[in-house]
C-alpha cells in the first residue's frame, strides 16, 4: 500500500529527472482538483536554469494514489523502468505501482513531434 498523501509530477529532461512531490498547503502549480500539481503551472518554478522550453517539450508523468491505496503512475512512453523506480524512491514509495503508459496527446513531447 501507499501513503495517501504521496503524489507528484516528474519530467525527464536530458536524461535527468525533475521530481516534484506534492506538498499540502503549497499553492503554486496546483492541479484543478487541488490535490496534486499541474505540469504546466509548476514548470516555471522547477525547470532547469537557462531552459527556454515549454513544460510539454520533455517526457513527463505523474504519480497518484488509487482509492485502494495503490500507487498509480501515468507517464509518457519515453520514460523507462529505471526512471520510474527513481521517481518512486524519491517519493518514498516502496509498493509495486500500477503503470499506465499514456501515448495520448496529454503526454506528448518533442519525441512525438519528431516521429
Amino acid at each position: 500500500m501507499c501513503k495517501e498523501g504521496i503524489r507528484g509530477v516528474f519530467w525527464l529532461v536530458e536524461d535527468e529527472l525533475i521530481i516534484s512531490r506534492y506538498e499540502e498547503g503549497i499553492m503554486e502549480g496546483l492541479s484543478k482538483a487541488g490535490n496534486n500539481y499541474n505540469h504546466e503551472k509548476l514548470w516555471e518554478s522547477v525547470k532547469p536554469k537557462g531552459c527556454n522550453r515549454k513544460y510539454n517539450y520533455y517526457p513527463r508523468g505523474r504519480v497518484e494514489v488509487s482509492n485502494k491505496g495503490k500507487p498509480l503512475v501515468y507517464m509518457s512512453p519515453y520514460i523507462g523502468h529505471e526512471q520510474v523506480q527513481a521517481v518512486l524512491e524519491t517519493l518514498g514509495i516502496d509498493a509495486e505501482p500500477i503503470i499506465h503508459i499514456d501515448g495520448s496527446k496529454h503526454y506528448h513531447c518533442h519525441f512525438d513531434e519528431e516521429n
